[in-house]
């Protein structure tokens, strides 16, 4: 069995420090995904080991951008599935260039990672919607929490669990440590 957490870290995926996630959550931990996309042969690994824990038939692979564009491929690849992606239009999620859902097909929303789920549940809003019905949530990477813990059930192939703080709490803030904001809203 693949420790994929290893792998994350020999890539320089899983890093330590002081960052502010897309949620606006602060963190000592950051998952840089787009770090093990970049490999097409490892993305695909990804992509056939997420695929092959999503238990349910699935019509469609949806994806919130910009983060989980790649990981969404994949997937959708392995699962020989049509891919579709979410994004931001005047801070709305929503579907562009020609992408649509068709009525009544069933969705596996994937991401590269979950902290809040905020996204995933935009792009689940995004499907309904169009009358998409969301039937999986998966993601590279759970890194959610006891205090914040994710509105759905969902699968990934990594479980991590930082220490994440709000920003008004931050010891690191406290200390003066400098944040980075690697988050796709954020960058």
């Amino acid at each position: 069995m693949t420790d994929w957490l290893e792998q994350f870290r020999e890539r320089g995926v899983h890093q330590a420090g002081h960052f502010q996630l897309s949620s606006g959550l602060h963190s000592d931990t950051y998952l840089q995904c787009a770090r093990a996309l970049m490999d097409p042969a490892f993305a695909d690994e990804l992509g056939w080991a997420l695929a092959g824990a999503i238990d349910v038939d699935v019509d469609v692979v949806v994806s919130p951008a910009i983060g989980g564009v790649l990981a969404g491929f994949v997937v959708a690849r392995a699962l020989h599935v049509p891919f579709v992606f979410t994004e931001r239009k005047d801070g709305v999620m929503t579907l562009r260039r020609g992408q649509s859902i068709e009525p009544g097909a069933r969705v596996a929303i994937v991401e590269d990672v979950l902290t809040t789920g905020g996204s995933a549940r935009e792009a689940a809003d995004v499907i309904e919607a169009a009358g998409g019905v969301v039937v999986a949530w998966a993601a590279l990477v759970d890194r959610s929490t006891e205090d914040q813990p994710l509105p759905f059930e969902a699968t990934s192939l990594i479980r991590v669990t930082p220490q994440v703080w709000d920003p008004s709490e931050c010891p690191l803030c406290a200390d003066g440590v400098p944040i980075v904001s690697p988050g796709s809203r954020r960058a």
